[in-house]
């Protein structure tokens, strides 16, 4: 029998949450458990009340306090949480930023119908999730970035390490393919494309599969 995977939802507009948890609700795999309407809620909800859920979604403008203001209470008090940003915006800096206090997802509100779910189960899964725009502007960020420093390896040699194998996992993160995607069309178990996956992020260098995917285009392996 699957494990349900259990959300708290916060945002400051109840129309918000209601239409969050009317699209949750259209998977069976996903139940709901509670709604906070400020970020002084949420950490109520996790801290006095003693919760914990698979997935927290998160809004970045509450009142009192908000979303970056919670994920900040998250780190400095070591309360390991997943959280996906719902967030009208997709400014690159706030999506940094939020990597940085570490947000394991960001969508944007007027995709989340199309991506919510996906992301809910990605991220309980061990995995980083973004919305195709937010993607988009982390890849155009990216892409104008700096190349590796001297003093490290170029990334033509890097590319040269990798097996076919290798290629072939990174060609499907960079479609935006799940674990259990990746496995299927390579006809393999989802812990070797785990593995795969782990030895990417070290041998490029990177921190995330969303590192990984927009090595991949920066570095035309794609």
């Amino acid at each position: 029998m699957k494990k349900k995977i259990y959300v708290h939802v916060a945002d400051d507009h109840k129309i918000v949450i209601e239409g969050i948890i009317a699209v949750i609700n259209t998977d069976n795999d996903i139940s709901i458990n509670g709604y906070s309407l400020t970020g002084e809620e949420v950490i109520d909800f996790f801290d006095k009340k003693g919760n914990r859920v698979d997935v927290l979604i998160l809004d970045i403008t509450m009142p009192i306090l908000d979303g970056i203001e919670v994920l900040r209470h998250f780190k400095e008090n070591k309360i390991n949480q997943n959280v996906i940003i719902l967030s009208s915006y997709d400014d690159i800096k706030i999506v940094e930023e939020v990597l940085k206090l570490g947000c394991k997802g960001y969508v944007t509100k007027k995709s989340a119908g199309e991506h919510i779910v996906n992301a809910i189960k990605a991220v309980a899964n061990g995995e980083q999730y973004f919305s195709n725009d937010v993607q988009k502007t982390l890849f155009t960020t990216f892409s104008g970035a700096k190349t590796h420093e001297k003093t490290e390896l170029p990334d033509k040699f890097l590319i040269d390490t990798l097996t076919e194998r290798e290629v072939d996992v990174i060609r499907l993160i960079v479609k935006e393919y799940s674990s259990q995607e990746i496995a299927d069309e390579l006809n393999v178990s989802t812990r070797t494309v785990e593995t795969h996956r782990k030895n990417l992020i070290k041998k490029l260098k990177v921190k995330n599969s969303v590192g990984l995917a927009m090595y991949a285009v920066k570095n035309k392996i794609v």
